[in-house]
């Protein structure tokens, strides 16, 4: 199968790298000297220094031929930008003469401006392409070192998701297929930024009961919200959902989680940012995620104190304290009320 991956981030590298072992891949980027040294060493010293590439791994550093290679029906183009970036490179891929037929992003998130999820971007620049998400708990550098890990794509299209297993699902990696296109973005995307609220707690000592109450209240604030956005309840159980808030929320290799440690600390948000040298998603869609929430009449609260935290100059501790004050109330996980 021809692929080609846009984005030579940790994720896309990884990706692009396990694909490589038994397809045809190209990997494109458009920082010049990153293509450069990638070809020259066949390893990502930016982003995943100490992990060779696979030698089958090619690198391409113009754009129109690395799209050529991933058009056609059996071919498959993998957007692997951020979800800043997502809405440029799909109507670059949507102008072009012979446009490619089949899309897979691996972003998570929703658009800081508009609050849309990624499918809802693409649909409004590239209506015309299958397109999914592939999503689930899985840290770049554990794929790039051939560690197990499982993830799912989620489509409307079935073939789209049979491209995708039939390019992904071998040695160590398992793809699941989901047609709950929603939920599954909608839980790759507000795992980030509970993984900052349990990083806090973490940061601040509060130990290991104050973080399973986070994550398992988190995952209640998310099936909330994506129940609300048209999600699949059942979706937030699987992969996508809990098993990505579990590993972002607890993983020593997590951008967002480690957002939270550092605010913990007394660090400003801008020096966090400035120190973490990668894309923290969490803070980049925080607000969305809390604007969505009361558009919709979702109760959100520790969406609502990290967001105090960040923007609102908050300090960490005084946040854990808000919401230890409020009023208990019964557990409620099946009926979509707040609990």
């Amino acid at each position: 199968m021809k692929i080609a991956v846009f984005g030579a981030g940790a994720w896309g590298t990884a990706m692009a790298s396990h694909m490589a072992a038994r397809h045809d891949v190209v990997l494109w980027a458009r920082d010049a000297a990153l293509m450069t040294q990638l070809t020259a060493t066949h390893e990502n010293s930016a982003y995943l220094p100490g992990s060779p590439l696979s030698p089958r791994l090619r690198f391409e550093s113009d754009f129109a031929t690395a799209m050529a290679h991933g058009t056609g029906e059996r071919a498959l183009c993998v957007a692997a930008v951020p979800v800043a970036g997502l809405r440029t490179l799909a109507g670059h891929l949507a102008r072009a003469g012979d446009v490619p037929q089949n899309l897979v992003w691996l972003c998570k998130g929703f658009e800081a401006d508009t609050g849309l999820l990624p499918h809802q971007i693409v649909a409004e620049v590239f209506p015309s392409v299958a397109g999914g998400s592939l999503s689930g708990p899985s840290f770049a550098r554990e794929v790039a070192q051939g560690l197990p890990a499982a993830l799912t794509i989620a489509s409307a299209a079935p073939t789209l998701c049979e491209l995708t297993i039939a390019a992904c699902h071998f040695g160590a990696l398992r793809i699941y297929s989901s047609n709950d296109l929603v939920g599954v973005e909608v839980g790759g995307a507000v795992k980030n930024v509970l993984a900052i609220a349990t990083g806090v707690s973490d940061g601040l000592g509060l130990g290991l009961n104050a973080r399973a109450a986070l994550v398992t209240r988190g995952l209640a604030e998310m099936t909330r919200l994506g129940v609300a956005l048209g999600g699949k309840p059942e979706t937030f159980m699987g992969l996508a959902g809990m098993g990505d808030l579990i590993l972002t929320a607890t993983g020593d290799l997590s951008r967002n989680r480690t957002v939270g440690l550092q605010l913990a600390s007394g660090k400003s948000l801008d020096e966090v940012l400035a120190s973490l040298g990668h894309v923290a998603e969490g803070v980049r869609c925080a607000r969305a995620v809390r604007d969505l929430a009361r558009a919709h009449g979702v109760e959100m609260p520790i969406t609502d104190a990290v967001c105090a935290t960040l923007f609102d100059g908050l300090p960490a501790r005084a946040a854990v304290e808000a919401l230890l004050r409020r009023d208990a109330r019964a557990e409620r996980e099946d009926d979509g009320q707040p609990g």
